[in-house]
């Protein structure tokens, strides 16, 4: 569908079970996703600009779909800086709009996003990226199970040298966060999370919440059985060797995702 809408030029959101894109005369122009932090909370979570200043966009230029130019105008924002955080925010998104199993799809022509005109993106640059994103998550951690699932310790140890990163999402895991729902916690992008959840799983450090099948008995109103840590870490032995390379050979996302941005605008 979205080969189809990039070659008749078509402008619209194209709306799927995890998120949705907008696309202006065939190009990919903004993406929101529920499993990872819109460019909103990107913004403000990390100071580059107050929540004052995001609302103030929004009520003085959301009506007209110019929020962006705002902005960049206003002087809040360099124009770089948005650019730099709505490919990152648009990326991210997509990423999860367009993963495997998101359900049918839905276009609704002539439907526009209040953020405005930023840096559109080809079609074909939005599917490169997600299946570069898909690969790398793949071998990092080929199970996909930590990426939905509530998240739990393993009760392995934890290495002294663990990077700051993992670590602060360590540090969220608590037997009831999501990946997402850390995103939203740390104000970090969703896939980012992904890639952290899944070198922990790989080290064997965190692995997904099983829930007990079979009927319950009257007195089992606990809470789901959590697999022991012992099991845990002995179910993932066999990746040990291979993970631990894996997560000392695979490219930090932040850097390759700016030096990637970077080219492409010293390009433009």
């Amino acid at each position: 569908m979205l080969g189809r809408l990039a070659e008749e030029r078509a402008t619209g959101v194209l709306t799927r079970e995890r998120g949705v894109l907008y696309l202006v005369e065939g190009q990919v122009v903004h993406a929101e996703s529920p499993a990872t932090p819109g460019l909103d909370v990107l913004l403000t979570s990390r100071g580059a600009l107050g929540s004052e200043g995001w609302w103030e966009a929004v009520s003085q230029a959301g009506a007209e779909r110019r929020v962006g130019r705002f902005l960049v105008d206003s002087g809040r924002l360099a124009a770089g800086a948005l650019e730099l955080c709505h490919l990152g925010a648009l990326y991210d998104a997509a990423f999860f709009a367009l993963g495997t199993g998101s359900g049918p799809a839905r276009f609704r022509y002539g439907v526009a996003h209040w953020i405005g005109p930023v840096r559109p993106v080809t079609v074909d640059a939005v599917e490169r990226e997600t299946l570069r994103r898909r690969a790398l998550l793949h071998r990092i951690w080929p199970d996909p199970g930590t990426d939905t699932a509530e998240l739990v310790r393993t009760g392995r140890a934890v290495d002294a040298v663990l990077p700051p990163r993992q670590r602060t999402v360590l540090d969220q895991v608590d037997g009831v966060r999501t990946a997402s729902d850390i995103s939203l916690v740390l104000g970090r992008p969703g896939f980012h999370t992904l890639v952290d959840v899944r070198r922990l799983a790989a080290a064997g450090i965190v692995a997904a919440r099983t829930r007990t099948a079979g009927p319950r008995t009257p007195d089992a109103d606990g809470p789901p059985a959590v697999p022991s840590p012992a099991s845990a870490a002995t179910a993932r032995g066999a990746h040990a060797a291979r993970a631990a390379r894996a997560v000392q050979a695979s490219a930090d996302p932040d850097v390759v995702l700016l030096r990637r941005l970077r080219d492409a605008l010293e390009a433009l």
